[in-house]
């Protein structure tokens, strides 16, 4: 570095720790990583004016196109700009490579399960997975017994949470199979990120991502019915409540689909139609953003207003495809997540690439005595709680909460599972004008049509108040731009 870039990176580094996690950025002694060592160089030739002034051209960006996202539980308001840092978190190609392969490993293990519990249920007589695990879970679907979803695909879109360790080594923290959100953010980011830094951009020889949303379309057209060869498909949503609704219309339009919600469709004989100006159109696929419970009134639950009567007779008679299938959300729980392992080995005869996190099961007395025990030092979650709701950060709660957690584990142990506090990998982030580092997780996103895709990066969650572990963006989380490297 020349001597004012010398000076510039000085300033920005001026005050950042490196404690003992993993940092995407710095190794162990201080010194930049040779995959970030351009980026920074590039960053620190910039005055801190220019950067803000950059930054401010993002948010910007995102507030034009009303990229929002709902904070539960603030008083200051729900419906926010999706915070964005500026700074892109880099991976190497050699570390996308163990990804890609992992998560496929993973992915199909999972589809396995879900086809085999739904029918034969061969690994529950062989007592690899407890019988009771399955048939408790709120999101197992006697519905969906003895049915053969379309090509045997039931988790066409898949959003699996990573974590790095302090040895450097991606760790699957769970798994999203039912409907996993963030996709419209990850593609966003890349957007603005190509727009604020495009001479970087480009010659840092990053993959590309924006044939998402076509590859969508072309996963949910190769699971369209037989004989339907030119299908129609639509994405149906809750409505213009959601949290995710954002995601929603973006996706809809990038893909050239509708954008539909329940009172949009309607079923006959077994078929569904939309309503449309010229009458009703056939809808062969549907890109379900829209839980189980709330899809059909007459086959979950009757009070949902939210989804299309009849539409699960459609399904079970073949006349239409549901993406994500129903009751995907059984490998979705988190107690179930604690045999994932397993659950390899028994359908893939292999060793699991990418390691599960050490899971404690509240429904095994001793592993149960053990947290209650220790519940200052260990994350506690609720298995079918998503967004980092229903959760106990030990280290950081309060004798009340930990009390409150130990009563509500023993009323009941089967909603609970818990994990070590882990301190996972941190990467630098713009905050006012220096650069501090903020704990990251990772969520790729995988696509299972007649082959599977994984995009090469995903969505970077960043925690960004200093100290923070929870990266959920209903929370108050964050996101930056993931480069994967060719």
């Amino acid at each position: 570095m020349d001597a004012g870039v010398s000076s510039q990176f000085d300033f920005l580094f001026g005050n950042y720790p490196l404690d003992g996690a993993f940092d995407e950025m710095r190794d162990a002694d201080g010194a930049v990583r040779p995959h970030y060592q351009a980026l920074i160089e590039d960053i620190a030739r910039l005055p801190v004016e220019e950067l803000q002034r950059r930054k401010q051209s993002a948010d910007l960006s995102f507030l034009t196109q009303g990229i929002t996202f709902t904070v539960y539980g603030r008083e200051e308001g729900t419906e926010r700009i999706f915070p964005y840092d500026l700074l892109p978190r880099v991976v190497t190609a050699q570390e996308w490579s163990r990804i890609e392969k992992g998560l496929t490993q993973r992915i199909m293990a999972l589809n396995e399960f879900l086809r085999d519990v739904y029918s034969d249920a061969k690994i529950l007589a062989d007592r690899v997975v407890p019988r009771e695990l399955v048939y408790s879970c709120r999101h197992y679907r006697r519905q969906m017994r003895e049915f053969q979803v379309p090509r045997n695909v039931y988790i066409a879109v898949v959003g699996s949470d990573l974590l790095r360790l302090n040895s450097g080594e991606f760790v699957v923290l769970e798994d999203n199979l039912r409907v996993p959100s963030g996709v419209s953010y990850m593609l966003t980011n890349r957007r603005v990120m190509k727009r604020t830094f495009p001479k970087l951009f480009h010659s840092y020889g990053v993959r590309p991502i924006e044939h998402y949303p076509q590859q969508l379309l072309a996963t949910l057209r190769s699971l369209a019915p037989e004989g339907r060869t030119e299908p129609n498909i639509v994405l149906l949503t809750p409505g213009v409540f959601n949290s995710a609704y954002f995601e929603h219309t973006y996706l809809a339009r990038q893909m050239g689909v509708e954008l539909v919600e329940g009172r949009d469709l309607v079923t006959h004989d077994n078929v569904v139609y939309m309503r449309t100006t010229d009458g009703l159109k056939r809808v062969d696929v549907i890109y379900r953003r829209v839980d189980d419970d709330f899809s059909d009134p007459l086959a979950f639950r009757p009070d949902s207003a939210l989804g299309c009567p009849g539409l699960f007779n459609a399904y079970r008679a073949a006349n239409v495809t549901v993406a994500n299938a129903f009751g995907t959300g059984l490998a979705d729980d988190k107690a179930l997540y604690a045999y994932v392992p397993k659950i390899i080995r028994y359908y893939l005869n292999e060793d699991p690439i990418l390691n599960n996190v050490e899971t404690f099961l509240m429904t095994e007395d001793i592993q149960r005595r053990h947290v209650i025990a220790n519940l200052d030092k260990l994350v506690v979650k609720a298995v079918g709680e998503s967004g980092g709701y229903g959760m106990l950060i030990g280290p950081q709660s309060t004798a009340k909460q930990q009390e409150e957690f130990a009563r509500q584990i023993e009323a009941n142990p089967r909603n609970y599972i818990a994990q070590p506090t882990l301190d996972f990998s941190r990467a630098p982030c713009l905050i006012g004008d220096k650069l501090e580092p903020r704990h990251v997780d990772l969520r790729p996103y995988i696509l299972f049509g007649d082959k599977i895709h994984i995009v090469p990066g995903g969505l970077t969650r960043v925690a960004l108040e200093r100290g923070s572990l929870v990266v959920n963006s209903s929370q108050g989380g964050g996101s930056k731009d993931t480069w994967v490297l060719q």
